[in-house]
């Protein structure tokens, strides 16, 4: 057996976060831009790292940078192990110090206005070292940056089903009916699911959950639509009755109550939005379903094995309690 004398080199992770900048990026100025180091600095790191490497990872031309073959593979592996250190110091720092440094959370849009009061009054009156970093998304790009690491914990309607994610359920809330002031069910209490069947409904537009939940809503109710386009149209079929089309979608919550208002047609909104959104225009009346009403879960959700899980399941305690007040059920652990 022929053992070295010499001791090969180890690659630093400043060389390994330059070089996975640039293969995000693809380009120097950008790549040194986010993660704060110098241009030249960058470019001696990458030449290092390949020194090191006995390797070639990019291809340099007067436009523009690409990846060799090499870099292509060796890629992978450096924001593999980038991750992991983060994770090692994320670990470090919850079992150092619990609700300090920072923690990025995902909301949802029918969510974030409604709830962020009680969440940041929470934070700041109990957890005054943590820096929560908000970041309100669609259901879709939340799971992705739970998934990438580029979020923490997200605050969104569940279940969502999703592999390696775990829900810490909060509370549950029924839906109401927003209808123009004129409208023969604005102000009923016990209106039959059936109703849905022949309204005129307003929708968030696709991607948001909400739209997903009131379309579910609807067919539950008999309600029948042709696939899951914008805008879809009514049919017929299976002896089920059909309603009006809905051919009108809003980009938020705000916009689709003044489309009601405006006489456009009706909506579906959590209660918790309802105070919100409806105290901004008198052309606006609500009405309750009979139970048991059309509800939505909001929870929760970390990525499963989470290093700062014990953290994760303290705060959806304590965010329980706060929530108390609001026109919710709110849910035990064990839900």
């Amino acid at each position: 057996m022929t053992v070295s004398s010499g001791k090969r080199r180890q690659p630093s992770l400043a060389q390994l976060r330059a070089f996975a900048a640039v293969a995000e990026h693809l380009h120097f100025r950008d790549a040194a831009a986010a993660i704060g180091m110098s241009q030249p600095a960058l470019s001696g790191a990458v030449s290092a790292l390949e020194e090191i490497l006995g390797v070639t990872l990019l291809e340099r031309t007067t436009r523009k940078v690409l990846l060799s073959p090499a870099g292509e593979r060796l890629a992978v592996r450096a924001k593999a192990v980038l991750d992991e250190v983060s994770a090692l110091l994320e670990e470090a720092e919850a079992v150092r110090a619990p609700f300090t440094g920072a923690l990025r959370l995902g909301v949802i849009p029918t969510v974030a206005p409604y709830l962020l009061p009680t969440v940041l009054r929470l934070v700041h009156e109990r957890y005054p070292h943590l820096d929560l970093q908000v970041h309100e998304e669609q259901t879709a790009s939340l799971v992705d940056g739970l998934h990438s690491g580029r979020l923490d914990l997200l605050l969104l309607a569940v279940p969502l089903g999703v592999p390696g994610v775990t829900e810490l359920p909060l509370f549950d809330e029924d839906f109401v009916l927003v209808t123009p002031l004129d409208h023969e069910l604005g102000g009923r209490e016990g209106i039959p699911r059936e109703a849905l069947r022949e309204l005129n409904l307003l929708l968030l537009d696709e991607g948001h959950c909400l739209r997903d939940q009131a379309l579910e809503i609807c067919r539950e109710a008999g309600r029948q639509f042709k696939g899951a386009g914008r805008g879809p149209s009514a049919e017929g079929g299976g002896g089920r009755r059909v309603g009006a089309p809905v051919t009108t979608t809003a980009a938020g919550l705000s916009t689709l109550v003044q489309l009601v208002a405006g006489g456009l047609g009706c909506t579906l909104l959590p209660r918790t939005a309802v105070k919100v959104e409806t105290t901004r225009s008198s052309e606006l009346r609500t009405g309750s379903f009979a139970d048991p009403a059309p509800s939505r879960r909001i929870a929760l959700a970390m990525r499963a094995g989470a290093a700062r899980g014990a953290e994760y399941r303290e705060l959806a305690a304590a965010l329980r309690e706060s929530m108390r007040p609001l026109p919710v059920r709110v849910l035990d652990d064990a839900s």
